[in-house]
């Protein structure tokens, strides 16, 4: 027989505690004075940490692309790749999609697609173009997301 999970009863009993114990709970999990956030924050905080120590953090390529997200954001490009996302299809491959009787072709660039001679950033952009309608340009155009282990 298995022990159940302590994991997800941890997690419920941050619900129950009072700040004064979420920031015990808090010096004990960090080793440092908890921070005087709200409620909310200490306990999603606390529930992230319990997890990771357990469980393991974020992989390697996350953790990659999370710091090059930071840096795109702050605007300080401090490493020389930029995102890529790992859906996109080879730089110059053509994606072609018909809707509504009519082909719509767009070429993959190595910062963005082209349709119909003019730039976009995003395939969402496209299929929102070419149906009126907001879509997952990755799932209009038939890309999905590979499955861990089948590559």
């Amino acid at each position: 027989m298995t022990k159940p999970d302590p994991i997800p009863a941890r997690l419920a009993a941050l619900k129950s505690m009072s700040v004064t114990q979420l920031k015990s709970e808090w010096q004990t999990i960090f080793a440092s004075a908890a921070p005087n956030n709200s409620r909310a924050f200490l306990e999603s905080r606390l529930a992230y940490r319990i997890q990771e120590l357990t469980y393991g953090g974020p992989d390697r390529e996350t953790r990659r692309m999370l710091d090059l997200l930071a840096d795109e954001v702050s605007g300080t490009l401090t490493r020389k790749s930029q995102i890529a996302d790992p859906r996109n299809p080879v730089v110059g491959t053509r994606l072609i999609r018909e809707w509504n009787g009519v082909e719509h072709t767009i070429t993959v660039l190595r910062d963005g697609f082209d349709w119909q001679g003019r730039p976009y950033k995003s395939l969402s952009a496209i299929a929102r173009a070419i149906t009126g309608t907001r879509w997952n340009g990755y799932r209009f155009f038939g890309l999905r997301e590979r499955k861990r282990g089948n590559d």
